[in-house]
């Protein structure tokens, strides 16, 4: 197993930088702030409150720092436990928590979503970031905690794709960054591409790292999606390029990100865990650090992953 303080340190940088992408995302399905989005550098005014995204990373990060890898009885317990109603979570999501806190196994209500064919929405992608980082040092390892971590929810092959995909994309950030290289769009997606199984959301993440400038973002878009149907595969290939195209800039990628519109908060969540990654917290901007609502600490206490 990799060393848990280094490792868990790295989990927490990507944390925060997820935690403030989400939130960051997710003040621009309010329409007043839509119009910064022609201003870049113009922040929302704070405070910027998480999601679900954030919410549910929690637990990831609980269950790393007690356990040392994805035990999944105990991350279904933390997510239904932790749950609430205002954190945003998609429609699913409602129902598949509420009957895991009934009692109910995480495998039977995975089993029976979507009438068994599992869920392959972008849930499980959204929260993956940090666990890449925790795993970054052995990545056949990380491929089988991401997915581990992924089946808790999300039992479709593609939503195990999307969560395998964003893991290796924040080792890959934490691997570059301790060697001090900044690599290049298409060797960056490449490096993730070779490793991941075949599934739209590859074949999508190819198309993406073939794009290395992209004429508009609505073209992006059309191509790569946007998160709009909220699946892994319509939001785990543009997060990755933007990452690919900003991956040293925490503050240009999220303004990149969150101007391809579509489900904001939770490309900008999944960016901000990768490109955090690689940056490091002190290449998150200080004013984008304060305007993020403070986390709450039950993540680091002992006992508060079950």
């Amino acid at each position: 197993m990799p060393d848990i303080k280094t490792s868990l340190e790295r989990a927490l940088i990507s944390l925060n930088g997820l935690s403030i992408g989400d939130a960051f995302g997710q003040c621009f399905f309010q329409d007043e702030n839509k119009l910064l989005l022609s201003n870049n550098g113009q922040l929302p005014e704070a405070p910027w409150y998480f999601t679900d995204d954030t919410e549910m990373t929690l637990s990831i990060i609980a269950v790393l720092r007690s356990k040392g890898e994805i035990h999944q009885d105990t991350l279904a317990k933390s997510f239904a436990k932790h749950y609430s109603y205002d954190r945003a979570y998609g429609p699913s999501m409602h129902r598949v928590l509420a009957r895991i806190d009934a009692g109910e196994t995480w495998q039977a209500v995975v089993a029976s979503a979507f009438e068994g064919q599992g869920s392959y929405g972008n849930g499980a992608a959204m929260r993956a970031a940090p666990l890449g980082a925790y795993f970054a040092d052995d990545l056949g390892l990380l491929m089988r905690q991401a997915s581990l971590s992924a089946e808790v929810t999300h039992g479709h092959p593609e939503g195990i794709a999307g969560a395998v995909a964003v893991a290796l994309a924040a080792a890959q950030a934490c691997l570059y960054r301790d060697v001090g290289i900044r690599p290049k769009h298409a060797e960056f997606l490449g490096k993730i591409i070779d490793l991941l199984p075949q599934s739209e959301v590859r074949s999508k993440l190819v198309r993406a790292q073939s794009i290395t400038t992209a004429r508009s973002m609505d073209f992006l878009v059309s191509v790569l999606g946007n998160g709009n149907n909220m699946s892994a595969q319509d939001t785990v290939p543009l997060a990755l390029w933007c990452c690919g195209q900003s991956l040293e800039d925490f503050e240009n990628a999220m303004w990149l990100t969150v101007s391809a519109g579509g489900d904001r908060d939770t490309l900008c969540a999944i960016v901000g865990g990768i490109v955090a990654s690689f940056v490091g917290d002190e290449g998150i901007p200080d004013n984008w650090k304060s305007r993020r609502e403070a986390l709450p600490v039950w993540h680091l206490e002992s006992g508060d992953a079950n």
